[in-house]
């Protein structure tokens, strides 16, 4: 038992006050003499006695009687929390794409939604964690709009974040009971780990009530003509085989072809149409199934005229590059040194300078101009070079310089597979591939570098020159044949082409929500200006970078619907970008609560929402006691006034 107001329970000491009169009264019976008869005598005796009975129960009941006041007075009540506590409650509801799925009550999201607004106390504090916003102490009405509101979305968050928000919320409060509750499906795309000191929550778990699901996992083309492209879909298909399914392909909304395709249990396929060759094709893809998830069975993709990267090859002649820079997918130009045209550096998207013995003022002048505009410059040196040439425009351009030359035959033996310039290269990483040796080569000193392949001494043989505006990278030996036999390495390929592509972005057939995306647009802007990306039912600006002859956008957390969208100068397109979900939110793959359970024994997991809430609600009712307190004094006046009536000594 707990007292809103226990300093009450002091005045309890005055009670002494009666007992020491009682015990001490001033009254006194007076002996009057009378005939000695025995019978009188007796009688006497008798009405002394009961008349002490009479004053104790009197004086019982008037103890009894101030006592219940006193307790009465100093609110009395049964709780778990105290009167001063407030109940805060911290309440992650997962709104991602995958709890957009039936369950045994109806939409997974909407259901568990509703069951807070139902069962959740009109009296506590919350906070409100989704995957696209956190509220926090909010008072149940505003709870309840928010829920009322909630939709899916292809945004993520890690429940390791939503942990951490638990711990940060609960420091931050004081005179607080807390509970946690996390409402999720628990699919495993959300990267967190649990240990024995994670924060203690309640979880529930939401669980459709199908167990199978056909998505469209992505789209290429491997195989074009004049005349025709091949579109080449991915299908996963998760549970039983399933047969006679209808895919539709169209541009935009027209319907260009139709077919129906079976799939084995378990098992991906890949579905062909032949769609005639055009330069924009806004391309469609859906799936007529009724499974787990319906958002992964519409995919969008792109196409653009792609527009060539101009390549531009300052030095000696190169029979490689002109095989590799092809007129299908580059404008590649070759120049002397002496015969450079200035004015065409600047519409250049690359440039390589292959092999200068030395580097002209005017030369390193138009080209750190060039880098800071955003272009790309690539440096192959040769083997008898002018270092103070090369280091005094390094040392403009990128706060970087070259150490003296090193004689010395290395081999070519580490490749970091990480870096942009080889994704999508390898299917697995190599070691064991033909290593490639120099006789010689120029080391480089720079503050702010990345290595993409190195020397068996993990020195730096292709490197990145980390700079704010334009990509430099660093070839730190000569590729002539005399000096190295790197030419004949399959790596020459992948290296350069991507040192290609590297430097302007095009569009790409499909982006994913939730994830960022660089798209560079071939533009020119006034100072003043800015690109957005608008469809029918939205527009946002994005992040943007503006270049002498391009703008690079980047986007991650917008847009967040799939989609085609359309990236506007003022009023004109520019180009078309289809996004798409995350293929992610497909998987039916979730965590098992029971491994959850063994790992932290203190988490917990309710059978619904609503129990949840009722055991809640239960623990903190707080049930007053000073009506019964009330009553007894009551009770007690009332036995006084009947002893008074009715008891005659």
């Amino acid at each position: 038992m707990q007292f809103k107001n226990p300093e009450v329970l002091y005045f309890l000491a005055l009670l002494i006050i009666p007992i020491i009169i009682h015990l001490f009264q001033l009254q006194k019976f007076v002996k009057v003499p009378f005939t000695n008869v025995a019978f009188l005598k007796k009688l006497v005796q008798q009405t002394r006695k009961s008349s002490r009975i009479k004053k104790c129960l009197i004086l019982a009941t008037r103890m009894l009687l101030f006592t219940a006041i006193l307790f009465a007075f100093s609110q009395p009540y049964f709780s778990d929390k105290t009167t001063e506590e407030k109940q805060h409650t911290f309440i992650y509801l997962d709104n991602s794409l995958s709890t957009n799925a039936t369950g045994e009550k109806g939409n997974l999201l909407q259901i568990a939604a509703q069951e807070i607004i139902e069962n959740a106390s009109k009296k506590d504090l919350y906070s409100l964690q989704t995957n696209t916003n956190f509220s926090s102490d909010i008072t149940f009405e505003e709870l309840k709009k928010t829920l009322l509101n909630i939709k899916n979305t292809a945004q993520k968050v890690d429940l390791s974040t939503v942990l951490l928000k638990i711990n940060n919320s609960n420091k931050t409060k004081t005179n607080t009971l807390h509970k946690n509750i996390l409402i999720s499906d628990f699919q495993i795309t959300y990267n967190s780990e649990f240990t024995n000191v994670t924060p203690v929550f309640s979880g529930i778990k939401l669980e459709a009530t199908k167990k199978n699901n056909i998505s469209i996992g992505s789209v290429f083309i491997n195989n074009t003509n004049t005349e025709n492209l091949t579109i080449n879909i991915l299908i996963k298909n998760q549970g039983e085989a399933k047969d006679n399914i209808p895919i539709a392909i169209f541009n935009n909304e027209k319907l260009i072809s139709k077919q129906s395709f079976s799939i084995d249990k378990n098992s991906t396929k890949t579905i062909l149409f032949t769609i005639q060759n055009q330069a924009k094709f806004l391309g469609k893809i859906t799936l007529t199934f009724s499974d787990t998830f319906s958002f992964d069975n519409t995919f969008y993709f792109s196409l653009n005229s792609t527009k060539k990267v101009n390549v531009l090859s300052i030095g000696n002649n190169a029979d490689f590059l002109s095989k590799i820079y092809t007129k299908d997918e580059f404008n590649f130009t070759e120049s002397t040194t002496q015969n450079v045209n200035y004015n065409s550096i600047p519409k250049q998207q690359i440039v390589l300078l292959n092999e200068l013995e030395n580097i002209p003022e005017s030369l390193s002048k138009s080209l750190l101009d060039f880098s800071k505009k955003g272009g790309t410059i690539v440096i192959i040196p040769n083997s008898k070079i002018e270092l103070q040439s090369y280091n005094l425009f390094l040392n403009s351009v990128a706060n970087t310089k070259i150490q003296s030359k090193i004689s010395d035959t290395l081999k070519i033996t580490n490749i970091n597979f990480n870096h942009p310039l080889f994704k999508n290269v390898f299917s697995k990483k190599v070691t064991n591939f033909q290593y490639p040796i120099v006789k010689s080569h120029y080391p480089i000193q720079a503050k702010n570098s990345s290595k993409i392949i190195s020397f068996e001494n993990n020195t730096g043989f292709i490197s990145q020159i980390n700079n704010t505006n334009g990509n430099i990278f660093w070839v730190s030996s000569s590729l002539s044949k005399e000096n190295s036999n790197f030419l004949n390495s399959p790596l020459i390929v992948p290296v350069f082409y991507n040192f290609g592509k590297l430097s302007f972005q095009h569009s790409k057939l499909f982006y994913y929500l939730d994830a960022e995306n660089v798209i560079d647009v071939e533009t020119e802007i006034e100072k003043d200006e800015i690109l957005s990306i608008v469809n029918s039912n939205s527009s946002f600006i994005p992040p943007q970078q503006t270049y002498q002859n391009k703008v690079t956008i980047t986007t991650n957390d917008n847009p967040t619907d799939a989609g085609f969208y359309y990236i506007i100068r003022k009023k004109d397109t520019l180009q078309t970008i289809a996004f798409n979900n995350p293929k992610e939110e497909s998987l039916l793959q979730f965590l098992d609560i029971n491994t959850l359970k063994d790992i932290n024994p203190e988490i917990n997991f309710s059978s619904s929402i609503e129990d949840f809430f009722i055991n809640l609600n239960n623990k903190n009712e707080v049930h007053w006691l000073w009506k019964w307190f009330l009553a007894l004094a009551i009770v007690s006046l009332l036995l006084e006034i009947l002893i008074l009536k009715f008891y005659k000594p």
